[in-house]
């Protein structure tokens, strides 16, 4: 009876039985169409045991895949190819339902395809995660029906398919080289003025146009009777963590992605950049208490360790405990390094609560705070006001972008850096930061 689970009546087969159900009815009124309906009931139940046996003749007549990639990009679309192959001697179409993971809440999907026979043919579609964590798909269902269009026979292909979903691996590809490229102006990186000179000394080379004289070797040009210079190159080994604040303020959502989310996709693209300018990347995160450590390492399995630690983060939202924090970094990073704190201040009073622990850190660290601007609030600022309630709103909203420009200026005046910036531009602001602070060697 394997078959019978197999086999769907399509929509055509219900349309042509109330046309047959039709012509009963009007054979009561006109007797003449009695016999000639039963004749289109015969001739219908003939068509539908052929195309029955059209579709059912052999247990091999189709095959199907999903091709995805091993895993999810948090945040990014990802691809999904779905491979057709047909092996019937006739046209079939195709109506294709595939089970997506129950996070992304897709109850309607619905392809339809048409394969000539013994044909091929693929198609993609593009599934965007906003969580990280497993993603079950279902069963990829096919219902092929031959052009006499009454019966389908239903084909399961890959049941039960798990996909991880990790950080934003995507952005790696796509920032990859951009700490080395001449076309950073295209991702809004500033061009960065050199001041002075870092104190790595690299080599002694012949001078050209255009290098600073001030670099002049006077002993490698007398013995060379020709212009030397010294050339310096960014310190290495600089030991820089990210430190991403799992507290209630990081729950906030912007097109989907928390800003926990958003703070753990950059900090995987910027673990990346870091490694490959020869410094030391690590991070951490903390709440009530500070946890998912990796220490700031230049090792070549370091990447993975990064990433595996950012798929196992989870947190409950609880508030945040910055005087652990101020304590844990003292106890467990001696060495002057560079600490990016993801976080978020909505008002002057919240950032003061917590300044103490912050000036404490950035006695011993060069410390950067990285929180986000309310773009909700800024889409209200650029609205016209119709009424007094808007307005109203407007102003509320504009005190709050105020504050966050004072938050910024709070900083500042007791020598902490600061990133103030949208979700979707946090990647590049902070990259932007960092190689901002390589330049000018502040480190």
């Amino acid at each position: 009876m394997k078959w019978f689970k197999r086999t769907y009546l399509n929509n055509f087969f219900f349309y042509v039985l109330m046309g047959i159900m039709v012509c009963f009815v009007m054979a009561y009124f006109f007797p003449s169409l009695y016999n000639a309906s039963w004749v289109i009931t015969y001739i219908f139940i003939g068509f539908t045991v052929i195309d029955f046996l059209l579709l059912f003749a052999s247990n091999q007549r189709f095959d199907g895949s999903r091709n995805m990639p091993e895993k999810l990009s948090n945040g990014d679309d990802n691809p999904v190819t779905i491979k057709l192959e047909s092996g019937y001697s006739f046209p079939v179409s195709l109506k294709i339902i595939d089970e997506i993971p129950v996070q992304f809440q897709m109850r309607n999907f619905e392809v339809y395809r048409k394969l000539d026979a013994g044909g091929t043919g693929t198609f993609e579609y593009f599934l965007r995660p906003t969580e990280r964590g497993e993603y079950y798909f279902g069963s990829l269902n096919i219902y092929a029906s031959s052009p006499l269009r009454l019966v389908a026979r239903r084909f399961v292909f890959d049941k039960d398919q798990m996909v991880p979903t990790y950080p934003s691996y995507i952005q790696l590809r796509k920032y990859d080289l951009m700490a080395f490229s001449n076309r950073l102006f295209q991702y809004g990186l500033k061009k960065i003025r050199r001041i002075g000179h870092t104190m790595e000394f690299e080599q002694i080379k012949e001078y050209v146009g255009g290098d600073d004289i001030r670099t002049i070797n006077w002993k490698a040009t007398a013995k060379k009777n020709q212009l030397m210079v010294n050339q310096f190159q960014d310190e290495k080994s600089q030991n820089v963590y990210m430190a991403i604040d799992k507290g209630r303020v990081m729950k906030m959502p912007f097109n989907g992605l928390s800003l926990l989310d958003y703070a753990i996709n950059s900090t995987l693209v910027l673990s990346n950049i870091i490694l490959k300018k020869q410094d030391k990347a690590g991070m951490f995160t903390f709440s009530k208490r500070v946890e998912n450590r990796v220490a700031a390492e230049r090792r070549s399995s370091q990447m993975q360790r990064i990433l595996d630690t950012l798929y196992n983060i989870r947190t409950d939202f609880f508030e945040s405990d910055f005087g652990r924090l101020y304590a844990d970094i003292k106890k467990n990073i001696t060495q002057r390094s560079l600490v990016l704190l993801y976080t978020n201040f909505e008002t002057l009073d919240g950032l003061k609560r917590q300044l103490p622990y912050l000036k404490g850190i950035a006695k011993s660290h060069m410390l950067v705070v990285v929180f986000f601007e309310n773009v909700e609030l800024e889409e209200l600022m650029q609205k016209k006001a119709g009424n007094i309630q808007e307005i109203y709103d407007q102003v509320i909203a504009e005190k709050f972008a105020f504050e966050k420009r004072l938050i910024v200026n709070e900083l500042k005046k007791y020598g902490i850096y600061s990133v103030l910036t949208k979700p979707e531009n946090l990647t590049i602001d902070s990259i932007n930061k960092y190689l901002e602070i390589k330049a000018r060697g502040l480190l």
